[in-house]
């Protein structure tokens, strides 16, 4: 007997309207009809204009400031839940607060676990998110998980520039089992930037690992919030000796005087998605659309294939 796929419906929240088009439009059908009504305190109430009973649901919304796109993706799993949905998914393209994964000092909260339980409290049937800021997070979950890599999309721009003496970096000792993964595709070297902070978001000293004299540096990261580090990291690599430097942070949360940083930096070049929308442009910064690989793998939740044929690089 053949297997039945159900009708998949594509939503959109207020924090990834423009991604959700892309992918709705990957995925070949059009966005489902939503809206979002507001009181005069700020209280707001998401709710379908369209049946979903039966159907399998898929909700796109990254969770990046303010916290009113996680309260929105909250109330609007339950609205689907309420309408009958026959699955619930949620597609969060930046899993937000992912980077409180654990207690580093007494009496604060782990707001990824937090947020882990108020997704499937609300009703969440299954979780899609891309390069989590710890993998581990996925073990909050009692659900699936599809933790997509946005490696897929950075390598094939990298192997674009050409670079000619390419080596990989880390910004922090923490990332360098994501600088490892990006250097095996090139079978290039990993140096690193071993950091000390005083403070979250500011940085006490930094030293370089490895020698980059002459090299094409990338560094790679997963978040770009204030873009200090990444400066600092970039100057300090480029009065090492390299011949260039630039960087790949999936997502660009880019908080402050971030722009304004980045342009002023030593950078040659910041490689991102849209998995948060930019708040300005800059010359410095390139946008790669993460739409096709979500509209892949919504297609492939929904008729049961594979999702690791999704990591193949090519």
């Amino acid at each position: 007997m053949p297997l039945q796929f159900n009708t998949v419906k594509l939503f959109a929240g207020s924090g990834s309207k423009d991604l959700a088009q892309k992918i709705a439009d990957a995925y070949g059908q059009e966005l489902g009809q939503s809206a979002l009504s507001r009181f005069s305190d700020g209280e707001f109430q998401p709710h379908f204009n369209e049946s979903v009973r039966g159907c399998d649901v898929f909700l796109v919304n990254s969770t990046h400031q303010p916290t009113d796109n996680l309260m929105e993706l909250l109330m609007m799993i339950d609205a689907a839940r309420r309408a009958s949905a026959h699955h619930v998914n949620a597609v969060i393209p930046y899993f937000g607060l992912a980077r409180q994964d654990r207690k580093d000092r007494p009496r604060v909260a782990i707001g990824a676990k937090l947020v882990a339980n108020l997704l499937v409290a609300a009703g969440i049937d299954r979780i899609m998110t891309m390069d989590l800021h710890a993998a581990q997070i996925q073990g909050f979950f009692d659900i699936p998980v599809d933790h997509l890599d946005g490696s897929i999309i950075f390598v094939p721009y990298i192997k674009s520039l050409g670079l000619k003496k390419l080596t990989i970096a880390s910004p922090d000792m923490g990332g360098s089992y994501r600088a490892r993964g990006f250097a095996k595709f090139f079978n290039a070297e990993v140096v690193i930037c071993d950091k000390q902070r005083k403070r979250a978001n500011e940085i006490e000293s930094m030293t370089l690992i490895g020698d980059v004299t002459g090299q094409d540096i990338v560094l790679i990261d997963d978040i770009c919030d204030t873009a200090r580090t990444l400066a600092k990291a970039a100057q300090l690599i480029m009065d090492k000796g390299a011949a260039s430097v630039r960087a790949v942070c999936t997502h660009p949360v880019l908080s402050g005087n971030a722009y304004e940083t980045i342009e002023n930096s030593a950078l040659a070049e910041l490689i991102v998605t849209n998995t948060i929308p930019l708040k300005q442009q800059s010359p410095k910064i390139t946008v790669l659309s993460t739409a096709d690989l979500f509209a892949k793998a919504i297609m492939n939740v929904n008729e049961h294939g594979s999702i690791s044929q999704l990591f193949k690089v090519d």
